[in-house]
């Protein structure tokens, strides 16, 4: 532990030492000649900033992750910046499989990129605390976009995505997430046929599950490709969840941060999970299954039931209408006694950072450029009268796409510089990523309507020290969680006694001490209201 302490020390100097000399580094001027003003609005709203956003042609680097193969100067995107902002936008993109390997060499070496994506958060804090990156909202008088949204409209993102000194290091992103983007599924096909009813609370599901299972005894009627994060996933039907810190939740009853892996309602979920392997109702391979088998077992019909992204629902059927035109997946209510599913954030971060050097205004202002409206319809949906024209259900149309089986979102960044991740910054509700087929606006609809959300729990803004110290205690308090977990739904010997005994252990691994933190920084979070 001393040596790697030691080595962190280290590494963290040097980055230091590269990250100041690699500060002053040059201005990268793309020519002399001054860029004419532009007419009022002549490219939408642009939140209060006036185009060219600079006085002559300025290049800029912007490192991301792309699967994209040429993001260039011939890309629409690209070119189409540089005509309204006059700043070249030099686009370096890595495979998201390669990426943070990347990044870690580019940040060791000092020579940021002007903007970049994909630190930890912690991460980017130490290095805007070294210089290395810019404090955004000491620019705030020059970013209308980023100061109504972050600084007036939702002010709590200073506090939880900054440092302790109300700095902010990281540029986010606004209102990315669909309402429903995952949860329980059902093969509504087998179900009708075999007069089941779709469940509407917990008792029903089982005996959903017990049905399917008299009707196909060689099934497992549920199989999950999630792994451990089946937990996760479920957890937020028994009240536990939270999508980033799980197993730590906020209690909102009490007010408190709680670790999900010792209460009672996560014991309560366990058993239930226990009684359906039990009785066959669960896949034995739950815990392991990979993508391939889970597909595998969903589309043949060895499960019925299961949980994941709503894509799914007509990707499945996709894959195998063919073989079976009446497959027929479909979202179903939730499971657990809340009835609820998670909430998804209207404020993402990705840690997009501009670095501290002489691009670092041209930089921002790009970035408030495409967090305006103006910004946005250009990243998500595209230049009307150039690339799309708007269909008759009001969602973009591509003409030059046409004789493609399916224009996405993966499309649209390749062919056009579109939808880079890092590089949306407040993405465009007309866009087609928001377009739901009719299987995928059920599901809206079912949870929506009914507003079945557990609440959004509070981004916590931790120390330095509070940081390390979970880094510390989390990797391995949750492994313990998670082999206990699988112990107690697979092991029949395993009960009440093994339950008190693992709460026991947990506690003295520093359980306690890590809520302890949770709550600190709680308390400092409610204080500063």
């Amino acid at each position: 532990m001393k040596l790697k302490k030691r080595i962190s020390m280290l590494l963290a100097i040097t980055l230091l030492t590269s990250i100041l000399a690699a500060c002053s580094s040059g201005t990268d001027k793309g020519g002399s000649a001054a860029l004419p003003p532009q007419e009022h609005r002549q490219y939408g709203d642009t939140g209060g900033l006036t185009l060219p956003l600079v006085d002559e042609p300025t290049t800029i680097t912007y490192m991301l992750p792309s699967n994209a193969k040429d993001l260039g100067p011939s890309k629409l995107v690209v070119q189409e910046l540089e005509k309204r902002t006059g700043i070249k936008v030099n686009f370096q993109t890595y495979s998201p499989q390669t990426y943070q390997d990347k990044l870690k060499v580019i940040v060791a070496s000092g020579k940021l990129p002007d903007i970049f994506t994909g630190l930890k958060p912690a991460e980017l804090k130490k290095i805007g605390k070294q210089n290395g990156v810019v404090a955004i909202n000491e620019y705030a008088d020059q970013l209308p976009n980023f100061k109504k949204l972050y600084m007036e409209e939702n002010d709590w993102v200073i506090k939880s995505f900054g440092d302790e000194a109300g700095n902010v290091y990281t540029w986010p992103i606004y209102n990315l997430n669909r309402k429903v983007n995952h949860g329980f599924m059902y093969r509504k096909d087998i179900f009708d046929e075999l007069g089941i009813k779709e469940w509407t609370n917990t008792d029903e599901f089982y005996e959903a599950l017990k049905k399917v299972k008299e009707a196909y005894p060689d099934s497992y009627p549920y199989a999950s490709k999630s792994l451990a994060n089946i937990f996760r996933d479920w957890a937020f039907g028994w009240g536990l969840g939270n999508t980033d810190q799980y197993p730590a939740y906020y209690d909102e009853k009490d007010g408190t941060w709680k670790y999900a892996a010792v209460q009672q309602e996560h014991k309560d979920m366990l058993n239930f999970m226990k009684k359906l392997y039990n009785e066959k109702l669960l896949d034995p391979e739950f815990l392991t299954d990979t993508q391939d088998s889970w597909t595998t077992k969903m589309t043949t019909d060895q499960s019925f039931v299961t949980f994941d992204w709503i894509g799914r629902l007509d990707l499945f059927y996709n894959q195998i209408q063919e073989q079976n035109p009446d497959y027929d997946l479909r979202y179903a209510n939730p499971v657990g006694p809340t009835g609820n599913i998670r909430t998804l954030p209207e404020v993402s971060d990705f840690s997009v950072a501009v670095a501290k050097n002489k691009n670092t205004e041209t930089s921002l202002k790009l970035l408030d450029y495409l967090t305006s409206p103006s910004g946005s319809e250009l990243m998500t949906i595209g230049v009307e009268g150039v690339n799309f024209e708007w269909g008759e259900d009001g969602y973009p149309v591509y003409p030059e796409l046409k004789d493609l089986p399916l224009v996405d979102i993966t499309v649209l960044e390749d062919r056009y510089a579109m939808w880079l991740e890092g590089a949306y910054l407040r993405p465009d509700h007309r866009s087609i990523y928001y377009r739901f087929s009719e299987k995928e606006q059920e599901a809206q609809d079912k949870i929506v309507n009914e507003d079945r959300f557990e609440p959004l729990d509070p981004i916590l803004n931790f120390t330095d020290e509070e940081t390390s110290k979970i880094a510390e205690l989390q990797t391995s308090l949750q492994k313990s969680a998670e082999e206990f977990n699988a112990k107690y739904i697979l092991d029949a010997g395993y009960g009440d006694a093994e339950w008190e005994d693992f709460k026991a252990q947990i506690r003295k691994s520093g359980v306690e001490e890590l809520m302890t933190i949770y709550n600190e920084a709680q308390k400092r979070y409610d204080e500063s209201k």
